[in-house]
């Protein structure tokens, strides 16, 4: 009996590690339709009795202006370009800062961010954690930044039922990602931390702060090179 139930652990671990790596090959040119979290999101909004909101648009990173990309690494990962996945530096100073009782900030890079955001459920806990460091370097292996970059850009959260750099573009500023100026990518980037909270236009005096930021941080990043 439990060599039974061993063989079948094993054969459900073959089928996983087989089938996340043929994902994560595939993915690696094929357009990612949907994610988990848009699925969420569309049953939320059908649970609260409202019109489910979907705006998605799928462009390659040629598409999307590198003013965005400077944008996103400014304010969510300054190291994205030179790190394998995984950020130690910022992970314990984000551990420290929370044990401090600041702002709980979680550390996470880009590629973290895109394998949760694409593979993975929302929430928290020390298995999602590992599936995500596991999804993280097997993107890192297999996609190389340049890709894990569009995936990012097309299909993370950018506003209530927005996702993705064309929609943002086009839901915030009326124009194409292509077209974005720093000024308003800054303004993307800066309400990713919330972006059904914050708006990228019209906005707060605190999400100004936050563009007037990571503009500054975004003269630094320099030309992005893959």
């Amino acid at each position: 009996m439990k060599r039974k139930i061993l063989r079948c652990i094993w054969k459900a671990m073959l089928w996983f590690f087989g089938l996340s790596i043929l994902s994560v090959i595939i993915f690696k040119w094929v357009p990612i339709p949907f994610t988990p979290l848009m699925v969420t999101r569309i049953i939320e909004f059908k649970l609260e009795g409202d019109d489910a909101i979907y705006s998605h648009k799928w462009v390659p990173l040629e598409d999307i202006s590198p003013n965005l990309q400077k944008a996103v690494i400014a304010s969510e990962d300054g190291n994205f370009l030179k790190h394998n996945g995984f950020d130690f530096e910022a992970m314990q100073k984000a551990f420290k800062n929370n044990n401090k009782g600041k702002r709980l900030k979680g550390g996470s890079t880009i590629s973290q961010q895109t394998a949760k955001n694409i593979f993975l459920w929302q929430g928290r806990s020390y298995i999602r954690k590992g599936l995500e460091a596991y999804f993280t370097v097997l993107i890192e292996l297999i996609w190389g930044k340049e890709r894990i970059m569009e995936v990012y850009l097309n299909s993370i959260e950018m506003g209530n039922g927005v996702y993705g750099a064309q929609e943002a573009a086009r839901h915030w500023y009326s124009k194409t990602a292509t077209n974005l100026t720093p000024r308003e990518a800054a303004g993307i980037a800066a309400i990713l931390p919330n972006p059904r909270k914050f708006k990228a236009s019209n906005s707060s005096s605190y999400i100004n702060r936050r563009k007037d930021k990571i503009m500054r941080v975004m003269r630094h990043v320099g030309k992005i090179e893959y």
